[in-house]
């Protein structure tokens, strides 16, 4: 149901950079014996992933014994098989996407959340702001028709009448909104308003997330069977993850300037790169984190995805997540 939600908005990152593909990326020179290990990304190279950049051009796998390759992924190159295979031993995914594919019989396990935040927000003109979800009430909203189960979930839990807003089918850019054809767009607080903001238009945006939409994006995903069996690697890759993130959200700026050197021909612009990785970080940075560490997740945040995830129409147990590995890592 919602896989069209991140490919209208993957459409816009690949089309809005100027990037050709890229293949894996490692780190710096390695120790003999290093184990290989694989991490499948979940799209094309940003600051989106700059924690994993910093992680790797630090040596922080590398001492660890990981000799780490960063897999882009892409409109053609799906997060879940490479992970299902055995290709990669960790993907970058996301809740709905992983209970997806465990609803059909994929055998995933969530072990680490980037995104405490779901990105998803309501971006409208500074003019005429939507600041809150009644103010959705009598808008013109543009977004895919795809999406409106999200729309749906947003309305039910704050208890506002769908059709009393219209829905404006359109592409996944900001051009319908700074023309006037709608009042606001369904987009990540990451991508369109940066987008805005570097074209000098004024804008404003209602993170879902703050009005009970709680769905944890940016998750890292493996097998049962690694868990089982390749249990050593998971937690030396989350523990260079986490030291990565940490210096991400030391200096942003240095994050943004790393993707854009390490990247040179993906088309990232400095500018854009700067606030998107500053708008990442209350997104994936929270009283949570600060308490218990980079990537934590508990069990009221897993029962508030549920519940999100039963809007979407989506039937989850808890057990779809496994903090074990975090509590080695932050233990």
């Amino acid at each position: 149901m919602t896989q069209p939600t991140h490919l209208t908005r993957r459409f816009f990152l690949q089309t809005s950079a100027a990037g050709a593909a890229l293949g894996a990326v490692g780190g710096p020179a390695l120790a003999a014996g290093a184990t290989a290990v694989n991490f499948q990304l979940s799209w094309l190279h940003s600051v989106q992933f700059g924690g994993s950049y910093l992680a790797a051009r630090n040596g922080y796998w590398s001492d660890l014994g990981l000799d780490v390759s960063l897999s882009q992924g892409g409109p053609n190159a799906p997060v879940e098989p490479p992970v299902v295979s055995g290709a990669a031993l960790v993907g970058i995914s996301a809740a709905d996407y992983t209970a997806s594919a465990v609803s059909q019989g994929a055998p995933f396990k969530i072990i680490a959340v980037a995104m405490q935040k779901n990105p998803f927000a309501i971006a409208s003109l500074s003019k005429n702001p939507v600041n809150t979800p009644k103010d959705l009430l009598g808008k013109r909203i543009g977004m895919a028709v795809a999406n409106t189960p999200v729309l749906q979930a947003l309305c039910t839990l704050n208890d506002i009448d769908i059709n009393e807003i219209e829905i404006v089918p359109t592409q996944y850019d900001p051009a319908p909104l700074v023309s006037g054809q709608v009042d606001c767009l369904l987009s990540w607080e990451t991508d369109l308003p940066v987008a805005m903001t570097v074209q000098g238009v004024e804008n404003t945006t209602m993170l879902m997330a703050d009005y009970g939409y709680a769905l944890h994006s940016q998750t890292y995903i493996a097998t049962e069977d690694a868990l089982a069996n390749r249990r050593a690697d998971l937690v030396a890759l989350l523990k260079g993850e986490v030291m990565g993130w940490n210096d991400y959200v030391a200096d942003t700026d240095a994050a943004a300037a790393l993707a854009v050197d390490m990247f040179p021909d993906a088309g990232l612009n400095l500018e854009a790169q700067k606030l998107q990785a500053a708008r990442q970080v209350p997104l994936m940075f929270t009283d949570l984190t600060d308490a218990h560490g980079f990537g934590w997740f508990t069990d009221e945040t897993i029962a508030a995805n549920v519940e999100t995830l039963a809007l979407l129409g989506q039937d989850v147990s808890p057990d779809l997540w496994d903090r074990s590995l975090l509590e080695e890592v932050h233990g």
